[in-house]
């Protein structure tokens, strides 16, 4: 699993669910504490053992529940019903920021839930195309957007596997910081 060409810009880790992307994530960002980042990860929330929803946790605190089986939301993947409001003003706070005033965007994930919200479409394409390095989770399947960003010339997609993961924060953590 090779590291990312020093003229690629974004970096997107992609594999099927529980191969650990988001931990690959959350470990770049305990190595990059002493930059500005922005953006954004998600985190299960868990039941007597269950998996019930998923929570996006903005990079400066910001938390709400992404999708959860008991949301009365209008917008569903699968047994989940996504709330868009509470997602897109965690987007908004962290993705709207100026390129001039940070380091890097962490985008954890690029997915078929997160795609329902035109603010994060936009968000995404808007942070890609600037001068500022990305590093996202983009889900493994998907047509539509997901697709669309897997395609760019401008991004190195990095399939998460056992093999790699437990090396792979290091390896991001020194491309981000040689941007």
């Amino acid at each position: 699993c090779p590291m990312p060409h020093a003229t690629i810009k974004n970096v997107l880790l992609t594999g099927p669910p529980g191969c650990g992307k988001t931990t690959v994530i959350r470990r770049v960002i305990e190595r990059l504490a002493d930059l500005r980042l922005a953006g954004f990860y998600t985190q299960e929330i868990r039941k007597q053992g269950q998996r019930v929803g998923f929570e996006a946790i903005g990079l400066n605190g910001q938390t709400t529940a992404l999708a959860h089986v008991d949301s009365r939301s209008p917008h569903r993947v699968g047994r989940y019903g996504v709330d868009l409001c509470g997602f897109e003003a965690i987007v908004q706070a962290e993705l709207a920021r100026l390129a001039d005033c940070v380091d890097v965007f962490v985008i954890d994930e690029i997915g078929k839930m997160e795609c329902l919200s035109r603010v994060f479409v936009e968000a995404v394409t808007r942070v890609l195309d600037s001068p500022v390095p990305v590093l996202a989770t983009v889900a493994a399947k998907g047509g539509g957007f997901i697709a669309t960003v897997r395609c760019r010339p401008d991004v190195e997609v990095i399939t998460v596997c056992t093999d790699n993961r437990d090396k792979l924060a290091e390896e991001l953590a020194s491309w981000s910081r040689s941007r």
